[in-house]
């Protein structure tokens, strides 16, 4: 009796195994397989034609972006990507080449001597190039195409040509040649000059902060001679036009004085918007010098 419970039982257990085993549907059998993946079913097999439009859609993805991608050549060492981004996003404002709350450039890569530039669409990469030769940090920018672009050549003008300023080098001296100017426009009072402050002193500070915020239009130091007297001086720029970009100067900070930078009394020259220091200085900052 023992023995054939034995058996029935053994039995029994033979049949649940074999059943487990053949008994599965193919599903779960499939889920076996060495890969652990299973067998491919119609519905995962990509479709050629789908295959060919994602491929195409990428080629055209990274076509856009060489066209929306710019080169900026000179650019000073040091540069940050931040500051050359809020400088040339400043810039298209500045000559309503694009509307005052958009950002039309979206990313930087900063090298050693030059950048690329990312804008958000083709047309507004197109705009961006109308900055090519504009001033920054003491240098002028190049703005062109990356070697790798082969699409359309696009008109555009240098940003002397959009802004009206001729920028002149003049070889032997490195400044600015400009035959119209007279002597008066190019000519700068600074008041509250303390007993310290030597000629070289006052024309190297001012000419440095000058170029460090931009208001230089070409290399070099824009102030090509200072005059102390008592407790002011008169300084002479290389221009007219860095002349009125140095009245943003006024109230700048030096050896504990804030120095009051304005026109001579004998100028009789039309009025020149400007700010002061603090003003140019935020900004220049945040790419919004006017």
């Amino acid at each position: 009796m023992s023995d054939r419970n034995t058996r029935s039982r053994s039995r029994s257990r033979e049949r649940d195994d074999n059943h487990s085993y053949y008994g599965r549907d193919q599903g779960s059998a499939v889920s076996d397989s060495p890969s652990g993946m299973g067998m491919p079913t119609a519905a995962n097999l990509l479709n050629p034609n789908q295959a060919a439009n994602s491929l195409y859609v990428a080629q055209q993805a990274a076509q856009e972006k060489i066209h929306r991608e710019l080169f900026v050549g000179n650019t000073p060492p040091g540069t940050s990507e931040m500051l050359l981004m809020a400088f040339l996003n400043g810039a298209m404002k500045r000559v309503k080449l694009c509307d005052y709350d958009e950002q039309p450039i979206v990313n930087c890569r900063v090298n050693t001597k030059f950048a690329f530039v990312e804008c958000k669409s083709i047309d507004m990469a197109n705009k961006v190039l109308n900055l090519n030769g504009i001033p920054f940090l003491g240098v002028l920018l190049k703005v062109s195409r990356p070697s790798k672009y082969a699409g359309p050549h696009v008109q555009c003008k240098t940003w002397q040509e959009l802004t009206g300023v001729s920028v002149g080098i003049d070889p032997t001296v490195g400044g600015l040649l400009n035959s119209v100017d007279e002597k008066v426009n190019r000519e700068l009072f600074v008041g509250n000059t303390t007993p310290e402050m030597t000629e070289f002193m006052i024309r190297d500070f001012l000419g440095r902060a000058m170029e460090q915020v931009g208001l230089a239009i070409a290399p070099g130091n824009p102030i090509t001679a200072c005059r102390v007297s008592g407790k002011f001086a008169f300084i002479e720029l290389r221009s007219a036009q860095e002349a009125a970009n140095a009245l943003n100067l006024n109230n700048i900070p030096f050896l504990g004085a804030q120095l009051r930078v304005g026109r001579p009394s004998k100028y009789t020259g039309p009025e020149t918007p400007h700010g002061n220091w603090e003003d140019i200085l935020a900004k220049y900052m945040s790419g919004e010098i006017k």
